[in-house]
């Protein structure tokens, strides 16, 4: 067994027994899905932190950088303005909402359909987000022991499961803030282990980079057809909102802090840690890409593992082909005995800090949006416990089956921005229109049935044959989201106002 093997190894089973150990502090619903309301700030915001460095971080954001440029580093740039807001406005909402759930305001507000909505397309996200998670540690893992992606994805998808139905929400906090910590000092010395092995080294790095423009933020035209500055920044803004204001992963997180001020605190803390770490993953796949162009035969070699996997002509490999691959590769032939394990722990880190998030609040929400809600006849059959476990345990597995169905994706990072786009901007319109306006049910439906179709537009009309092409859409997809929710909440707020108009200023539905 090699050095990098074992050091993996120790790694899972340092993680496996943290989560274990805190088995005794989840035997109930409260413990399970909030912590109980005991934990310190800093650990929930090194929490939240790595919860936004899954592998679609470690390996979707080098990947990036290594076949285009830092465009999407301008996600990162929104970070602070959606903690700010999330500080001012969301953390407060939904500590004093009484519920563990970030859903149940829509009912109140909307009625049933509106959480019955907005927990479909949460769950559709997390199962998307732990497919997409799971199919980039399996290109990293089955470069160094070679392994096809099959089993890796099985067995961290089974190890990952495990720990999260045993520990509950405080075994996924601690074991995030541990992988945490492995993540960043993994990054760094990623870093400086790819400068080192450059022929001249940084001097070489700065004068490519300057030479094609690899640390461009994006054209600044205001053109929403591709992927410019102001669309990213459009599309960071409103997926930061998300993530903040509606998503479970975090809302449970605000629940878990000990008061008000400590989850406040979580949240700049995470901000402040993502940028210059995300900044930092950049900068990898731009001296990645320096590494394999400044040594032709490692390039050569590079193409032909991608041509290989993908069962492609060499000469039809392209820089998008090679993005996701390069940092794998690297890892598995460019690094001594011992490092390239730490490196793979750090990049299993990331995963399991994301995947045992989503699984963790899918079954809450699954648990509390609908088992309790609309089938708690049946439900009560069980302990609260038993079916949150129940369901942390389905949700695995359908996250599991998904990233096997991903295996012959393109780009892991544009994948998971389209498909958590997709599912976003109905759900982040319905939430804005019902806490900054005053509008009622029938508004909020005649928003969303706008809202959607304009999402189902935009992501299905690029495929209408070219006789159709006139309705195609020419907005880029990131803009999805964006348009999505404006969609709802401009919709709802004017029928919402023609309303009181017409009723004579009061407010009817």
């Amino acid at each position: 067994m090699s050095v990098d093997v074992v050091v993996l190894v120790l790694y899972l089973l340092l993680v496996a027994g943290l989560g274990l150990s805190l088995a005794r502090r989840s035997q109930t619903a409260s413990g399970f899905v909030s912590a109980s309301g005991r934990l310190s700030g800093w650990v929930v915001g090194l929490s939240l932190f790595g919860t936004f460095l899954s592998s679609n971080t470690f390996l979707g954001v080098p990947g990036k950088a290594f076949a285009e440029d830092w465009n999407s580093f301008v996600f990162s740039l929104t970070l602070p303005l959606a903690a700010w807001m999330a500080a001012r406005w969301f953390v407060p909402f939904h500590r004093n909402s009484g519920s563990i759930s970030a859903f149940e305001h829509l009912e109140k507000r909307f009625g049933t359909w509106a959480r019955s909505y907005a927990l479909v397309c949460y769950l559709l996200t997390q199962i998307a987000r732990v497919a997409t998670i799971l199919f980039g540690v399996s290109l990293a893992l089955g470069a160094l022991l070679g392994l096809s992606p099959v089993p890796v994805i099985l067995a961290a998808g089974l190890v990952v499961t495990l720990y999260t139905v045993v520990g509950g929400i405080e075994a996924v906090i601690w074991t995030d803030a541990v992988q945490s910590v492995v993540l960043s000092v993994g990054v760094v010395v990623v870093l400086i282990a790819v400068i080192s092995a450059i022929p001249g080294g940084l001097g070489t790095v700065w004068e490519v980079t300057a030479e094609e423009h690899k640390a461009s933020l994006g054209s600044f035209g205001l053109d929403f057809g591709q992927s410019t500055f102001w669309v990213v920044l459009l599309y960071g803004l409103a997926i930061n909102l998300n993530n903040f204001g509606i998503d479970q992963n975090y809302v449970q997180r605000y629940h878990a802090a000990k008061s008000e001020r400590a989850a406040r605190r979580s949240v700049w803390m995470a901000a402040w840690l993502y940028l210059p770490i995300s900044l930092l993953f950049f900068a990898v796949g731009t001296v990645l890409y320096v590494y394999y162009h400044s040594q032709p035969d490692l390039l050569q070699q590079l193409v032909s593992e991608v041509a290989g996997l993908k069962g492609l002509a060499a000469e039809s490999v392209t820089l998008g082909n090679l993005g996701d691959r390069a940092f794998p590769s690297f890892i598995a032939t460019g690094l001594p005995p011992g490092v390239g394990g730490i490196i793979l722990a750090a990049l299993l880190a990331a995963a399991m800090s994301s995947v045992d998030t989503s699984l963790n609040s899918s079954a809450t929400v699954l648990n509390q949006d609908f088992l309790e809600r609309f089938a708690q006849a049946r439900a009560g059959r069980w302990r609260p416990i038993v079916r949150l476990r129940s369901a942390t345990v389905l949700f695995g597995a359908l996250g599991t089956l998904a990233a096997l169905l991903m295996i012959n994706v393109g780009s892991l990072l544009d994948a998971w921005w389209t498909l958590s786009g997709v599912f976003a901007g109905g759900v982040l319109g319905l939430f804005l229109l019902g806490m900054a306006s005053a509008a009622k049910p029938g508004a909020a439906v005649a928003g969303l049935i706008a809202g959607v179709s304009v999402i189902a537009w935009m992501t299905l009309s690029p495929g209408l044959p070219e006789e159709l092409g006139a309705l195609r859409s020419s907005l880029h997809s990131n803009m999805i989201v964006v348009v999505g929710t404006s969609t709802v909440f401009a919709v709802g707020a004017v029928v919402a106002s023609l309303r009181r108009r017409f009723a004579g200023g009061s407010v009817v539905d």
